[in-house]
Order: C-alpha cells, then structure tokens, then sequence
C-alpha cells in the first residue's frame, strides 16, 4: 500500500497542475488616448472596445465588451484584457464617430486616436449638393 503512495500522489499533482498551465493567457494592459486634429485632449468621449466576434467564441473570458468614457485628459484606461484583434469605436459630441480594428500583441499597448470635425451637412436638392457641379 505504501508504495503506490508516492506514485499516486505524483500522479494527483499532474493532474492538478496541468489545467494552470493551460489556462494562462497573455494579456494586455491597453491605454487609449483621444484627442482632435489639433492635438487637444477630448474629454468625456464614450469609448467602447469589443472583442473581434470570431475571437470572442474562443477566449474564456467573461467578458467580451467594454462601455468606458473618456477622461480631461482624453484618457482611458481598459483593465488587463487577453491579446489579440479588438474593436475600439469611440463617439463624441461634434466629432466624427471613429471606429477600427487593432491587433494588440504586447503587454502594454497604448493606442491614439485622432477625431475629425463632423463634415458639413448637404441636401440633394440644395446647396452643397456633390452631384451638381
């Protein structure tokens, strides 16, 4: 009896180890900076990242999405996520909506982005019309 003991006991500490190895992830602190053409800061700009849909299947992460606002600063800090292609779309008052897809493959990655002013409005049949020249 003693002597399958140890043999066990290896055995039971396999079994329990492996799963840890697997389960590790590499994961990324992301940072997404916003600011306009000038160079300024946009504050309180709703950012939303979101896992790449054929990505989100495959990670056992609870959680696929993230709503965050921007600071003063333009700043806005995501908590550790896993690495891989994620969606950032980020909507501000009086500025163009901006979204994309980036591959975040580091441990830290900070991302900038630039937002444009809306561009002007134009009706069919007015002024600004772009089919009438």
């Amino acid at each position: 009896m003693y002597k399958l003991f140890p043999a066990v006991l290896a055995a039971l500490s396999l079994a329990l180890l492996a799963p840890l190895s697997f389960a590790v992830e590499p994961t990324t602190q992301l940072q997404i900076h916003v600011t306009n053409t000038e160079g300024k800061p946009v504050g309180n700009a709703s950012v939303i990242v979101r896992f790449v849909p054929d990505r989100a299947i495959k990670i056992k992460h609870s959680k696929t999405s993230w709503e965050l606002r921007t600071s003063q600063q333009g700043v806005v800090k995501i908590p550790e996520i896993p690495q891989g292609k994620v969606q950032i779309q980020v909507i501000a008052k009086n500025y163009q909506t901006f979204g994309n897809t980036f591959d975040v493959e580091q441990e830290e990655k900070t991302v900038e982005i630039v937002l444009n002013p809306p561009q002007p409005q134009y009706s069919v049949d007015g002024p600004g019309d772009p089919t009438k020249k």
